[in-house]
């Protein structure tokens, strides 16, 4: 049995963890929805502050969502727009300090204030996105999106595709 709780110490330190125990998770499986889906989790309930943390996963021009933590949410995203559909398109990770000040965001759950988008990548293509909301301002920085983007590099070669 597993069980994620809060983690503590650094962020650096909380990373270091996290990966650890997703390489944990991924072990022996090649299901991405299952892997996907056991990230989320992870992520949701060991790091603070989150109110959604899943995964939007490409299907033809438009993000569909994968599996996720939290609040129901806005089931396709059309490549290049909101926050995931930019980082999508972009291939780069967005770190949003605040989604109000972000054109074209696309507001699936009103509580959300600042966001982190982080594409998966394969063979120098967009599969799908890992998406984090949080109800703070300013939640997320450049440690978060390095180690956010180190998970979601072990996601996409711990699994076979989507």
């Amino acid at each position: 049995m597993f069980a994620a709780n809060p983690l503590s110490g650094s962020k650096s330190e909380i990373y270091d963890e996290l990966e650890r125990q997703a390489r944990g998770l991924f072990a022996g499986e090649r299901d991405a929805v299952a892997n996907a889906a056991n990230l989320a989790a992870l992520l949701f309930r060991s790091l603070p502050d989150l109110n959604w943390a899943g995964f939007y996963i490409l299907r033809g021009a438009a993000l569909v969502l994968g599996p996720f933590q939290g609040n129901p949410a806005c089931v396709r995203i059309a490549i290049g727009q909101g926050v995931c559909g930019v980082a999508a398109a972009r291939r780069a990770s967005l770190v949003v300090p605040d989604v109000r000040a972000f054109p074209g965001h696309i507001a699936c759950d009103a509580a959300s204030r600042s966001e982190l988008v982080v594409p998966l990548i394969r063979k120098d293509g967009v599969i799908g996105v890992l998406d984090l909301d949080s109800p703070l301002l300013a939640r997320f920085d450049d440690e978060d999106r390095q180690g956010c983007e180190r998970l979601a590099a072990h996601l996409v070669a711990a699994s076979d595709s989507f």
